[in-house]
């Protein structure tokens, strides 16, 4: 379906993985004029018809992100958008330029403890189960984490984040907290709403995703003290303050 005039507001939602960004675009998608259409890169995402479409250019997938989005036929769009993980750009490496230069758009970065990030990431990988929407599913895994992954995704954060700090000016752009969506999730969509230039709705209680892991990091990570021994001394010690999480 082609949209003619007017044309929505784009935003899109960049964030490292395990960060909360399903259960931000599930609380923006109960507003009837916001859209969010799901994960741009993702081939295995059903939001988008047909695999076939990341044999695009770069500049033909934004172009059916935010000029040939799918819709439901009664969404009166006013603002459209869709979310990229951090990882998903290692194939396609021009592609956060093309991003950058797509006209107004507006940027919602999702950030969060990088070694619970970690942490979910690689409980997600060996379960398998990377979405909860009931309160009886397994518990995720413990699991083990190398100092030397730890390393290289605390370090891809820290770049990542920069990156779009240093290519998008502040007015374009806001930080989510994690913590603040999970607890605080009207309040943080309040801000994202103004930010948005969006009207302030009401949350309803539909939401459906939950939470997986609500154990703290010394409980899950098999070898969490190797690593806070580790790290102790450096920029990423922060991430091994179990008493402030």
């Amino acid at each position: 379906m082609t949209h003619r005039t007017p044309t929505p507001q784009p935003f899109v939602i960049l964030a490292m993985p395990r960060t909360g960004t399903h259960y931000l675009e599930e609380l923006l998608n109960e507003h009837p004029t916001v859209l969010s259409n799901g994960e741009l890169l993702n081939e295995y995402d059903t939001n988008w018809p047909g695999k076939d479409r990341l044999l695009r250019t770069d500049r033909e997938l934004l172009e059916q992100a935010y000029l040939r989005y799918p819709t439901p036929d009664y969404r009166n769009v006013t603002h459209i958008g869709c979310k990229i993980n951090e990882p998903q750009f290692h194939d396609r490496p021009a592609f956060f330029a093309e991003l950058t230069r797509w006209p107004a758009l507006k940027v919602i970065l999702v950030t969060r403890n990088i070694l619970e990030s970690l942490r979910s990431f690689a409980q997600a990988r060996q379960s398998g189960q990377w979405l909860k929407f009931s309160s009886d599913a397994a518990r995720p895994p413990r699991v083990r984490l190398s100092i030397a992954d730890c390393e290289a995704y605390f370090k891809a954060a820290d770049d990542f984040h920069a990156r779009i700090e240093h290519s998008f000016t502040p007015s374009h752009l806001l930080v989510v907290e994690y913590e603040s969506l999970l607890h605080e999730p009207a309040a943080c969509l309040g801000k994202v709403w103004d930010f948005l230039g969006a009207p302030a709705i009401e949350l309803s209680d539909r939401a459906t995703l939950q939470r997986q892991e609500t154990r703290a990091l010394d409980q899950t990570v098999q070898n969490f003290d190797e690593l806070q021994l580790h790290f102790a001394d450096g920029p990423y010690a922060r991430f091994f303050d179990v008493g402030g999480l």
